[in-house]
């Protein structure tokens, strides 16, 4: 396989109000070490940046919705495939309301394919992705400050969990949605500046061994980055579900495994 081209590594944050490039989750990390000027800034930027903040749960909080007292909702996957896993998290979500009425998108790592849903849980597309060259559910600690020359093969993964997503920025001024930013993990559109690569060729592939080239991100077709994820992110919030590849679901999303069996396996 041919090796991967570097994926961007995060722009740092602007000094001044506006949504190019801060991040929601800068601001509050400010606020909580009491730096002053950093509550100044988040009542400039947030405003801006989203009419309507949502404050963000953890990175990686695997949610604990109580469904034993629920009434199971399914997701509307409009007749498009999907595995087993990806339909247990998806109508877990809507059945829970954990993605907490706004976009969320599900990426199905062994199936290389994203899913992105209206709030409602109505699917609105899909589409094969390329996703991070190793095999694994977690990112190695400091990764997304480290160098990318210094990315070990066995370290460019794409870490499972669930993720408050955001537009922004990377270091080139590209729009992107960060995945995880503190691990330089985001959905972009597929980039071809190396033809021996061949990303488009992969994506258009049958197989999905080959769809394994990036250092971690998410790239995705331009059109459905322009049409599809773009519109649902715009100047919001959304929360993505990265099924595992090598843990067990039940290990990364408990209460989706839980509803599941309550709902005797019918996904």
């Amino acid at each position: 396989m041919p090796a991967p081209v570097p994926d961007l590594q995060p722009q740092p944050a602007a000094a001044g109000p506006g949504p190019s490039g801060t991040r929601r989750s800068d601001i509050f990390d400010g606020i909580k070490q009491g730096v002053l000027w950093g509550a100044a800034i988040a009542v400039l930027v947030l405003p801006l940046f989203r009419p309507n903040p949502v404050a963000p749960t953890p990175v990686h909080a695997a949610v604990q919705a109580d469904v034993s007292r629920q009434t199971p909702r399914f997701a509307d996957f409009g007749g498009e495939p999907a595995s087993a896993e990806a339909r247990e998290v998806a109508n877990w979500v809507v059945t829970s309301g954990d993605n907490r009425k706004l976009f969320f998108v599900i990426l199905d790592k062994l199936n290389t394919k994203v899913f992105v849903f209206e709030p409602s849980g109505k699917l609105r597309s899909a589409t094969p992705v390329l996703i991070g060259a190793a095999r694994g559910d977690d990112s190695v600690d400091g990764i997304g400050g480290r160098p990318i020359a210094l990315v070990q093969p066995q370290e460019r993964t794409t870490p499972a969990g669930r993720f408050v997503a955001e537009p922004g920025r990377n270091a080139t001024g590209e729009d992107v949605v960060w995945v995880d930013y503190d691990a330089a993990v985001s959905m972009h559109r597929v980039r071809t500046t190396e033809p021996k690569e061949r990303r488009l060729e992969r994506l258009a592939s049958s197989t999905t061994e080959d769809n394994r080239i990036s250092y971690g991100c998410i790239n995705m077709p331009v059109a459905f980055f322009e049409n599809v994820l773009k519109p649902a992110f715009n100047a919001s919030y959304g929360v993505v579900y990265v099924l595992p590849e090598v843990k067990p679901l039940a290990e990364v999303f408990p209460a989706a495994h839980a509803l599941a069996l309550k709902q005797g396996g019918a996904v």
